[in-house]
């Protein structure tokens, strides 16, 4: 299974990198069937990064998030965003729709629970904490990489 896994965020600004910090470990461990893409922020050109695919996997830290983190199936969706430079993983789905005119693959989103995004500030202990969650997450994921079997995924209680 072609699975594309997108992590976004800024490493400088504390929490904000938890995405780019699991998508390191996803490329310390090799997942060899995924294709991993970095970024400070999701673009019109990520759209792009999914033809082909079988199955996408969005990382990112959020403030509002549900502790430890949350993850769920996330589905096309315009107007997402007020911008081209910062789009929400339901936009890029929508603007591969547009582009391709095919239907997007099935896709997930996780977001960590972060606490501290100032500029300059390092991982929090809450973040470092929520990151080994996700990443033990990821290894159940990274079992059975099917949408079927990530929709029966259970989250670990908080």
């Amino acid at each position: 299974m072609k699975l594309v896994v997108f992590g976004w965020g800024n490493v400088s600004r504390g929490d904000d990198g938890i995405g780019p910090l699991l998508l390191s470990r996803i490329e310390q461990a090799d997942w060899e069937e995924a294709l991993l893409i970095e970024d400070y922020q999701l673009q019109l050109e990520h759209a792009l990064d999914l033809d082909g695919a079988e199955l996408a996997l969005f990382i990112d830290a959020g403030t509002g998030t549900p502790a430890p983190f949350s993850f769920r199936e996330i589905f096309s969706r315009q107007g997402m965003t007020h911008t081209s430079h910062a789009l929400a993983p339901e936009s890029v789905l929508a603007v591969f729709y547009q582009v391709t005119g095919k239907t997007p693959p099935p896709a997930f989103l996780l977001c960590v629970r972060g606490e501290d995004f100032e500029l300059g500030a390092g991982l929090s202990l809450e973040g470092a904490a929520r990151l080994e969650q996700a990443w033990e997450f990821l290894q159940r994921l990274r079992e059975k990489p099917a949408p079927d079997s990530w929709r029966a995924s259970r989250l670990p209680k908080s």
